[in-house]
C-alpha cells in the first residue's frame, strides 16, 4: 500500500489523466511559477532575518 491506502498505480493513473488534461507544457509553466514563488518567498525570509541584531538572533534557551 502507498500512501494513504492509495497505491503506486492508482497514483500513475492520476498523474497520467492530469498530464493530459494540462499538457507538458502548461506543467512546466506552473512548476517554474511555483519555484519562483517559493524562491522569492525564502529569499524575503532571509531578508527578514538579517534585520535582527546578532544578540538577538540566538536561539532562546542558550545562554
Amino acid at each position: 500500500m502507498g500512501l494513504g491506502g492509495i497505491s503506486i498505480w492508482q497514483l500513475v493513473i492520476i498523474l497520467a489523466i492530469v498530464v493530459m488534461l494540462f499538457g507538458t507544457k502548461r506543467l512546466r509553466n506552473i512548476g517554474g511559477d511555483l519555484g519562483s514563488a517559493v524562491r522569492g518567498f525564502r529569499d524575503s525570509m532571509k531578508e527578514d532575518g538579517q534585520d535582527v541584531p546578532a544578540e538577538n538572533a540566538e536561539e532562546p534557551g542558550k545562554a
